[in-house]
């Protein structure tokens, strides 16, 4: 069977740590941030990791 290839999308979207975990950056963080309050900015903050179906699909998607 030939090898699957990555999807691009994904591949600028999410990254798998060295222990296997796949994280992510949540949506909405980017602009028109003067109408958010600080603690919905706070919550899309940092990095965040996929559990479940989506880290399987996402890892798929990869190639991990």
């Amino acid at each position: 069977m030939p090898k699957l290839k990555t999807h691009s999308g994904t591949k600028d979207r999410m990254k798998v740590n060295k222990n296997g975990k796949v994280l992510r950056r949540k949506a909405t963080a980017n602009h028109l941030l003067q109408k958010k309050s600080k603690s919905r900015k706070r919550t899309h903050a940092g990095v965040h990791k996929l559990t479940g179906k989506q880290a399987k699909n996402a890892k798929l998607n990869l190639g991990v």
